[in-house]
């Protein structure tokens, strides 16, 4: 194929098609009319020779082959965007969305900060936080193009992505001040009392409770969560007893909760950030997930 009669803005009105399967909002996202969109649909259709959208379950569905393009148009847009910006970046003048997803905390803990950071470096960026429904689903949603960073615990990622570790979270026992177990705390008194725990799944175990098993041990789960944002609240509230991550104790509460080392062995875990490859001359993206390395990094233990 001769490149010389291709018009490649049509790889944007594509790729903007394909994500949204939308003709009007592609078009809004890109700054086309409605039959302006429709009229760049019918010349991508003929260049691609298929359908690309067709009508099917209440809307617009992707053919098999649209399917099978989404991924490499981002690839090639993403190298054209790396190529025309290999100057240094003026940070000032991006005008750009960075869609994050990250679980409630660290968002909470590091979200005005990061705010604050940005409206001082780069004010024309604006962080979209998307909720977190677990690690999988964070790098199928870098790897379809629809998130720019995610953070969360990530064992291992494909050459595809960039991970990196933020920190290393360990876990506490948490309770109100003036808790009966507080004065003399220990495995008997940790277990004598109901426990909150948080499961975005309403999982009323967890490993915890395996390694309970292997010493002959139980415990009684009082109430699940979906968030460690609803935990503090309801610790100080009652006497249920909470096993966190050591950051997740909000410093508004500190002086309410007192926390313990656990009686017995639990596992801590690492806090990644990642991205896919295509972001990595993202100037925008990388200027997010600097800062938010710097801020969850300084958050207290």
């Amino acid at each position: 194929m001769n490149l010389r009669s291709v018009d490649l803005n049509l790889l944007v009105v594509l790729d903007a098609l394909l994500d949204e399967a939308h003709v009007s909002r592609a078009g809004e996202r890109v700054g086309l009319s409605q039959p302006a969109m429709s009229s760049a649909l019918e010349r991508c259709r003929h260049l691609f020779s298929d359908r690309l959208l067709e009508r099917g379950g209440g809307g617009m569905v992707l053919t098999p082959k649209a399917q099978a393009l989404a991924g490499p148009i981002k690839e090639v847009l993403a190298g054209m965007a790396a190529l025309l910006d290999r100057a240094e970046p003026d940070l000032h003048a991006i005008r750009q969305t960075v869609r994050v997803v990250m679980a409630d905390l660290p968002a909470v803990a590091i979200g005005a900060a990061l705010q604050r950071r940005l409206a001082r470096t780069a004010p024309g960026i604006t962080v979209a936080v998307m909720p977190w429904h677990g690690a999988a689903a964070a790098l199928e949603g870098l790897g379809r193009g629809g998130v720019d960073l995610a953070v969360s615990v990530f064992p291992s990622v494909d050459s595809d992505f960039t991970r990196r570790e933020l920190l290393q979270e360990r876990y506490r026992v948490a309770m109100r001040r003036d808790h009966p177990a507080a004065a003399a705390f220990d495995l008997d008194r940790w277990l004598a009392y109901p426990h909150v725990l948080v499961s975005g799944r309403g999982d009323t175990r967890g490993p915890l409770d395996e390694a309970l098993t292997r010493i002959g041990r139980t415990r009684h789960v009082g109430m699940v969560v979906p968030s460690f944002v609803m935990v503090p609240p309801l610790l100080t509230e009652s006497d249920m007893i909470g096993l966190l991550p050591s950051r997740c104790l909000p410093e508004r509460v500190r002086g309410e909760i007192v926390a313990f080392e656990p009686p017995i062995a639990v596992e801590g875990f690492p806090l990644h950030c990642a991205w896919h490859k295509r972001r990595a001359g993202d100037p925008a993206v990388q200027h997010v997930a600097r800062l938010i390395e710097e801020l969850v990094a300084a958050l207290p233990a």
